[in-house]
Parts: structure tokens; sequence; C-alpha cells
């Protein structure tokens, strides 16, 4: 449903009340995401017991309550933060978020892009022997520990990743998928023609397509590209398919994000915590040393997500409080 035109803010106490809630809920849920990451490293990295301390035998801590507290402030802060930008409207949030999520894929992008090209280079040239010549002996040794890797080549690319994302605004997935493609075929030519692969070929390309499906679900929602079970959608009115997200993004869609979140990241031993902590490997030889990140897409897919879903609950609820007027599409999706 494409805007077609933003309208003035209503001043009736009904648009003021559902514009208030709106807000609150969707920043809130946004801030406690956040939150709930910062939890986690202090949980994971820095041994803090989390709101689990409150059933271990030890029982609630100091850092328990502060942990716990964190939590509790996040939907009163974002209650005060709308009420203080009462004339903000619904689509100037929900374009605000799509923002932020942007920036997020777009870091991530760069992020998988580097990542695997530098990961690459450094083990076919460990592979081959060459390593060598262009480092000392200990810096190369160093390199073939999964810790040393992550820490002094991963992270300081993830960091670069993210400044090259504030900078360049314009990028598409499609780029993502073309790499895919051309890593694929260079596996063809190698093995056919010169009948040379390596494990960290194969790796590459699971890799890029890992990102590729995980980071393009909250660029696709943003373009209303997902396939949808179009049963008591398609030819329907705009308000009638504006009900339908709002439900299902409350229903639906968040809920499966924090399912992911909270299966996956309770604890430090939890099935995403536990590879990311350790910086797991495949076990096949001089592959790439990146199976750690390929826990951490989940997590990045349900972060991203949860703020796309955010951004298009407010567009929803601003269709049906009036507030922007879109275009009535019913006719075309009764013939397609």
């Amino acid at each position: 449903m494409d805007i077609v035109a933003v309208h003035e803010q209503p001043s009736t106490p009904k648009y003021k009340s559902i514009n208030l809630f709106a807000r609150t809920f969707a920043l809130g849920m946004v801030f406690f995401t956040f939150v709930f990451f910062i939890n986690n490293y202090l949980v994971v990295a820095q041994d803090w017991p989390g709101i689990a301390g409150f059933w271990s035998e030890e029982g609630a801590t100091t850092l328990s309550w502060l942990q716990l507290a964190s939590y509790l402030i996040v939907f009163p802060f974002a209650l005060v933060w709308s009420k203080r930008s009462s004339d903000v409207l619904l689509i100037q949030d929900s374009e605000k978020l799509t923002r932020w999520t942007s920036y997020v894929v777009r870091a991530v992008f760069w992020t998988v892009l580097l990542i695997g090209l530098v990961d690459s280079v450094i083990s076919f040239l460990r592979v081959e022997g060459l390593l060598g010549y262009f480092t000392s002996e200990d810096f190369e040794r160093n390199l073939g520990i999964a810790t040393f890797r992550g820490q002094y080549i991963h992270f300081p690319l993830i960091l670069i990743s993210f400044v090259v994302a504030f900078f360049v605004k314009k990028y598409s997935i499609a780029w993502l998928a073309l790499m895919v493609v051309l890593a694929e075929l260079l596996i063809v030519i190698t093995r056919f023609v010169f009948s040379y692969e390596q494990t960290f070929m194969g790796d590459l390309v699971r890799f890029w397509y890992a990102g590729l499906f995980l980071l393009a679900a909250a660029y696709t929602l943003n373009a209303e590209g997902h396939v949808r079970v179009d049963v008591l959608y398609a030819g329907k009115p705009v308000r009638f398919k504006a009900w339908v997200n709002v439900v299902g993004i409350v229903a639906l869609g968040l809920p499966l994000c924090w399912i992911i979140l909270g299966i996956g990241m309770w604890e430090s031993t939890s099935v995403l915590n536990s590879p990311i902590a350790t910086f797991e490997i495949s076990q096949a030889s001089y592959g790439l040393y990146v199976k750690y990140l390929l826990a951490a897409y989940l997590a990045v897919f349900a972060l991203t997500m949860i703020m796309q879903f955010s951004s298009y609950f407010l567009k929803h609820v601003a269709i049906l409080v009036d507030e922007v007027e879109v275009a009535d599409d019913a006719h075309e999706d009764v013939g397609a």
C-alpha cells in the first residue's frame, strides 16, 4: 500500500490516545530489544546473572535486580518519550524506525561481504602455505585460532562495516545475491576445469547465502515484497488490510521474533549464545572461521524484523486513524 498523502495531525482526544499508545508500544518494543541485547552481553561476556538469577539456587543478587529494573523502565521511558513528542505523527516515527532498520541491515550487509572476502583470502593463503610470506610466524599461528581471528580480524571489519553503512546509504541486497552466484561459479570453474576445490569455498557460499536469506527479510517487508496468504487479504479495502497487518504483527510477527531471541539467547549456554561466545568454527580444516556468525544471523534477523514490524505497525495504525491516505489497490489484487 503506497502512501499518497500525509494529513495534519488530528486534534481529537481519541487520536491523541491512539497516537500515544501506538508510539509507546512500537518504540518500547524497539527499546526493549536493545536492552535485551545489552543484558545478553552482560550475561555472556561479563558473567552477570541476568533475571534468571531469581530462579537460581543462590537467589537474586544486586546485579539481577539491576537487570530486571532495566527491563521494567523501558515502556515507562517510551511513554514519557512519546508524551514529550506528542506532536510527532505516527507515520513520521514509522519512517524513522525504517531508517534505523535500513542502517542495521546495511551495516550487516557490509559485514557479511567484507568478512567473507577477507576470511576467504586468509584461508586460501593458509591452505596453500603462502601466509608466511606476508606475516610473522606467530601471527600466522594465531590466525588459526578462532578467538584470535574473531577478535582481531572479524571485529574490526564489523566496526568498519558500521562506519561504511553510515556514509554509504545506497545499497542493494541483490549485490549479495550476485556474490553468491559468482562464488558458486568459481567453485564450478575451479572444480571441473582445474580440479581444485577447498573447504573455504563452499563455506563462503553458505555464509553469503545465509546472510542473503536472513538480511532480506526486513528489507523485503519494508518493500511489501513478502508472499501473502491472500484468502482473507486480496481484493479487500485498505482499512481491512491495515487491520490484518496490525493484528498479524502483534499476534504473530513480534511473538515469533521473541521466541527466537528467548530460546536462542536466554542464558550463556543457549543455542545462539554458546557458539557466539566460543567463536565456534566448523570441524573441516582450513574452512572459514564464521560458524559463530551464522548463529548471530538469527539474532540479527530477529532484531531487524522487530524494528521493521514496529515501523509497519505504526504505518498501519496511521492508516486506521486517517493520518495518511494510501492508494486503494484492491482491484489490482483481484486481477493478480
